[in-house]
């Protein structure tokens, strides 16, 4: 089988949907090594070239093209051309990152479902996603030959949402990362900090966090300090202006997106993260597998993840939200119970779990595209 995987998300930063692609594709690869299946990763950009070790780090081939992303993406999307194969491409199956189809004349064509903000929220959303995604995702979704979804909660979102049939629709969930020094019992740092990671943008509320930092600080003027790592969009404009002012001068610090992910868990005390919407969370998961204690929504796919394993709060209730960090400050041994619980949930979720529903996903897609055309 030859499979070509849409790379061009973690081509740069590796925020959430790049990290899921990154560790799919290596997991993947790894897996199916040495029983003759050829796996590549797709990428292209005008000025950003993929980094010299990557075809071994994912055990895969990189197929690299000086073209514009944007450029492509508009003729893929609205003209469907050029298609894989007058790139230079042959392939079995082409697996696209998102939801609409990559164009191909004889591969099988898979997409991916990472969350359906862009139909519930479209005026959240930006560029493509915004101008392509809500026209076109439903025809798409009917059109591929199979779909991966990134958790239940986002599969059964496409089903009910675009009208596609369950056994059409493989459930592929992260697994944890493989840390080097962190995940081997609860990990509570004295002095750690509370960590919020993710794209500050509406769905990610840090509005709302902010403003339960700051009743937190009312009855606790001794809370450690809280970490926002993640890149700003337009959204977060007035949430970095109150960091300049009381109360939070001082005591919130934005460090932009930051790539050495262990080094920012292992300054933590907890994870917050009161989204609105996740079609996953990996933060949370992440935070797990390290043996940090979570606070998070119980919105989205957040209650699939985090079970029993910390505290999900009504992320539009900003006095509850403060009264779960600081129970989860304040109570050591609802911390520490917790943190051990989120170890073992990590467990229940594996990245070669993850290859081996995306084999099947692509053997299907091949079986579909061969009854489609018969």
């Amino acid at each position: 089988m030859r499979v070509l995987i849409d790379y061009r998300p973690a081509l740069r930063e590796r925020t959430g949907v790049g990290e899921y692609m990154h560790n799919l594709v290596r997991a993947y690869a790894s897996r199916h090594a040495s029983d003759g299946t050829d796996v590549a990763v797709f990428t292209s950009s005008w000025k950003d070239r993929p980094p010299p070790g990557l075809a071994s780090e994912l055990a895969a081939r990189v197929i690299d093209r000086r073209l514009p992303v944007r450029a492509l993406n508009y003729l893929w999307h609205r003209m469907e051309w050029p298609p894989i194969e007058t790139l230079g491409i042959a392939a079995d199956v082409v697996h696209a990152a998102h939801p609409l189809l990559i164009p191909a004349r004889h591969a099988a064509q898979v997409v991916t479902f990472h969350d359906l903000f862009f139909l519930t929220a479209p005026d959240a959303t930006r560029a493509e996603v915004r101008r392509d995604y809500p026209a076109l995702a439903h025809e798409h979704a009917q059109r591929a030959d199979a779909i991966v979804a990134n958790s239940r909660y986002t599969a059964s979102l496409v089903e009910r949402t675009l009208g596609v049939a369950p056994g059409r629709i493989h459930v592929c969930s992260p697994g944890p990362p493989d840390w080097r020094t962190l995940g081997r019992g609860p990990h509570l740092p004295r002095d750690g900090y509370l960590l919020f990671i993710g794209t500050l943008e509406a769905r990610k509320n840090v509005g709302a966090l902010l403003d339960a930092y700051s009743h937190l600080l009312d009855r606790r003027p001794d809370a450690p300090p809280l970490v926002l790592a993640g890149k700003p969009t337009a959204d977060a404009a007035p949430w970095l202006a109150r960091l300049a002012r009381k109360p939070l001068s001082g005591r919130v610090r934005h460090v932009g997106y930051a790539p050495d992910r262990e080094a920012l868990y292992a300054g933590a005390r907890l994870l917050v993260l009161p989204s609105r919407d996740e079609g996953f969370g990996i933060p949370v998961l992440e935070a797990m597998s390290a043996g940090i204690p979570v606070v998070a929504a119980d919105r989205g796919a957040l209650p699939e993840v985090l079970g029993d394993a910390g505290l999900l709060v009504d992320p539009d209730d900003v006095d509850g939200l403060a009264a779960a960090l600081e129970r989860m400050l304040t109570d050591d041994a609802f911390a520490r119970d917790c943190a051990a619980r989120g170890l073992a949930r990590a467990r229940e979720f594996s990245w070669d779990r993850a290859a081996a529903t995306l084999h099947g996903a692509y053997q299907a897609a091949i079986a579909n595209r061969r009854a489609r055309r018969a």
